[in-house]
């Protein structure tokens, strides 16, 4: 299943939460860490989002959302305020029939 991770964090503490960031994922399998990346937005999205704060948003794939909080709660520790956002895959020009499917 793929997740959708906003991490949000001060931007002092921006040291702690890439060495905690480059930690965790260091130790992901192979085949989890082919092709993820990390986009730090540039300019900080119309939510409730503190002042002085970085953003950043990555996809990533997981079994679960139990896991994927497993591995990035030493991130958070660092300081980071994160969301795990399930993502539902609708292909281009493939909204009515993924509407049927779930639909039932």
């Amino acid at each position: 299943m793929k997740f959708m991770t906003l991490s949000i964090w001060p931007v002092d503490k921006t040291v702690e939460v890439s060495a905690a960031s480059d930690k965790v994922w260091a130790k992901q399998p192979k085949e989890r860490r082919e092709g993820a990346t990390t986009y730090v937005l540039m300019c900080v999205p119309s939510f409730n989002i503190p002042p002085n704060s970085f953003v950043s948003v990555s996809i990533g794939e997981g079994d679960s959302i139990e896991e994927m909080a497993a591995n990035i709660y030493p991130i958070g520790l660092a300081g980071a305020d994160i969301q795990i956002i399930p993502l539902l895959e609708v292909p281009v020009g493939g909204s009515v029939k993924a509407e049927k499917k779930y639909r039932g």
